[in-house]
């Protein structure tokens, strides 16, 4: 076909087949933000948020969401992870919130997926919680910044 693994031969979508592929430690980080205005990022450091503690809240929901990315995503494998973190900074120069996911697992695949899932819903779960305080907020820059393992091995960008 194309080179595309997650097409057959007829171009149906179909789930790559990862069984004869060895287990490797894998790991990717994952980025994002959200952008907001100063008034907002003062309420949240100064824990006013009506709906309560954000940032924690958020990157509990990241976590959540990344253990359920084969859930969300047709044809993703779902994975055993072994850690999850997301860490929400706040970010004057945005202004806004820095949010960051790194993923691990010992598998077959990559965990790229699992860590923009998390971000992605980091970061939904930020607006979620501001949007009755703050309705010009945006979303974005969310990307892959850093993978290991696997038989194309690894690689890291800003």
């Amino acid at each position: 076909m194309n080179g595309l693994t997650h097409l057959d031969e007829q171009g149906r979508a179909r789930m790559v087949d990862i069984g004869d592929k060895a287990a490797t430690a894998r790991r990717a980080q994952a980025r994002g933000q959200v952008q907001c205005s100063a008034p907002t990022l003062d309420l949240v450091r100064a824990g006013r948020a009506p709906k309560g503690s954000v940032i924690s809240t958020a990157e509990l929901a990241g976590v959540m969401a990344a253990k359920r990315t084969a859930d969300l995503i047709p044809l993703c494998h779902p994975l055993a992870l072994s850690q999850v973190d997301v860490a929400i900074a706040m970010d004057d120069a945005l202004p806004g919130f820095s949010v960051v996911a790194t993923v691990r697992t010992q598998g077959r695949t990559g965990v790229e997926m699992e860590a923009l899932t998390a971000v992605s819903v980091a970061c939904l779960t930020l607006f979620d919680m501001l949007k009755a305080v703050d309705r010009t907020m945006t979303i974005g820059a969310i990307r892959v910044t850093a993978k290991e393992g696997g038989k194309s091995g690894s690689w890291e960008q800003a």
